[in-house]
């Protein structure tokens, strides 16, 4: 073979990529998926939800640390092999020639790859832009508004923190009114949550900030109906989907807000530092970029992204870890992480001493589920179930949240959550309370 031939094919290649049916998780996946989708397709995604046959295929994709029961996974999922891969095959060929390959070669992967997200979010791809994480999207939104002094938003203090600082910025710099709201959670009553909204509005306010799923214990919160509530009186939100992006069984438009941020590293399971920003098409040319533009009055969605050098082969791997999503099905993948959510937490509900500060039905929670131990705070309790049993958890204290944040992924195991559910309570019958 000639090396120009080589060479050809090589670009061809990485053309084609994730975007292709040469991709990773068809060479790798494909066939074994297929086959063990056969064997449950008589039964329902809930159904479904529960065979460990089926996920036990699922769960064989994964290079999770065996000596580590990873349940923190709202905070970074890991990806599954073949995304790896992607993102190391691409580096590779990048550190080949970077300027040649990263800006001649990989950059025209963008494209086939905003139209993936675009099917997946259920949108046009020119209202998708790609970046780094759902604090860059919504900080972008936020900060590119054309917001005056006086004017008042609208969120909570159960928000994302570096969401709650972008509007206490603008609050500072520019004199925009930032209230916010507090729930206490779990609440099982959609129009109490809208009527709280709806009770702090005043002339001057323009802006709703929602949080799609609240990270800190997994409340799910009725967007579509604040939505629906704000536009009719005029007033544009912003979602927070962070936590609910490829995990629960939606499309933006679903939602009817106006501006959507998200991470895709968290249950979607693409490489670390990957997110996705979506604006209504006719409001992108009045969203200010946060790096600069030389249009930043421009319709076109793709003045968010000029970000100089980024990471090309992080875009191959999004595009991998949405071939492996849509391998298993969003309402399936969403049935199995609320049925490991609900796994463990309906058995130690029973434990005494023991509180779940999350709601078990199934229209107001998913993946995450908080846990507290009377007479214990939330750092000994994570400590405790780390130290001796190797369970990763996370602590929470924020405003008047106090719990241990427990979050499932499609790779966790049945006898790992055994292990949990017997590590609280043997912690339990230890605690002073």
């Amino acid at each position: 073979m000639t090396n120009d031939r080589r060479v050809f094919l090589k670009q061809a290649a990485a053309l084609a990529g994730a975007f292709s049916a040469n991709s990773l998780f068809n060479q790798v996946h494909a066939a074994d998926w297929q086959k063990a989708s056969q064997k449950v397709k008589h039964l329902t995604d809930a159904e479904v939800a529960g065979d460990e046959d089926f996920w036990r295929v699922v769960q064989q994709s994964y290079t999770v640390n065996p000596n580590i029961i990873n349940l923190n996974n709202g905070g970074v999922s890991p990806s599954p092999l073949v995304v790896q891969q992607a993102v190391e095959r691409y580096n590779q060929l990048s550190n080949e020639g970077p300027s040649y390959y990263m800006w001649r070669i990989l950059d025209q992967g963008r494209e086939p790859l905003r139209e993936k997200l675009a099917g997946l979010a259920g949108t046009s791809p020119d209202e998708i832009a790609i970046n780094r994480n759902a604090t860059e999207s919504l900080n972008t939104i936020i900060l590119g508004l054309d917001l005056k002094s006086g004017d008042e938003v609208i969120g909570t203090k159960q928000d994302y923190p570096h969401m709650i600082q972008a509007y206490q910025q603008r609050a500072l710099r520019e004199g925009i009114v930032y209230k916010q709201l507090s729930f206490d959670f779990p609440i099982e009553d959609d129009e109490q949550i809208v009527k709280a909204y709806e009770n702090a509005i005043t002339p001057q306010t323009k802006l709703l900030h929602v949080t799609h799923m609240i990270n800190w214990v997994g409340q799910v919160m009725p967007a579509q109906k604040i939505c629906d509530m704000a536009h009719a009186k005029g007033i544009e939100v912003i979602v927070d989907g962070a936590h609910s992006f490829g995990l629960m069984d939606f499309k933006i438009p679903d939602l009817h807000c106006d501006y959507f941020g998200t991470s895709l590293h968290k249950f979607l399971s693409a490489p670390i530092g990957s997110g996705m920003m979506w604006i209504k098409k006719e409001k992108i040319e009045k969203i200010w970029p946060l790096p600069s533009s030389g249009k930043p009055h421009s319709g076109d969605i793709r003045k968010f992204e000029e970000l100089g050098t980024r990471s090309f082969p992080i875009e191959q791997g999004i595009g991998e870890a949405i071939n492996f999503h849509e391998g298993i099905g969003s309402k399936r993948k969403e049935e199995r992480i609320r049925y490991l959510k609900d796994y463990w937490a309906t058995k130690v509900q029973q434990i005494p001493k023991v509180k779940l500060h999350t709601s078990l039905n199934p229209k107001y929670s998913c993946a995450i589920c908080g846990v507290s131990i009377d007479g214990m705070t939330p750092g000994e309790l994570d400590s405790a179930l780390f130290e001796k049993y190797k369970i990763h958890t996370v602590g929470i204290n924020w405003e008047n949240i106090h719990c241990v944040r427990v979050t499932p992924h499609v790779y966790t195991t049945l006898p790992d959550l055994d292990k949990l559910v017997k590590a609280i309570g043997e912690i339990a019958s230890k605690s002073k309370s």
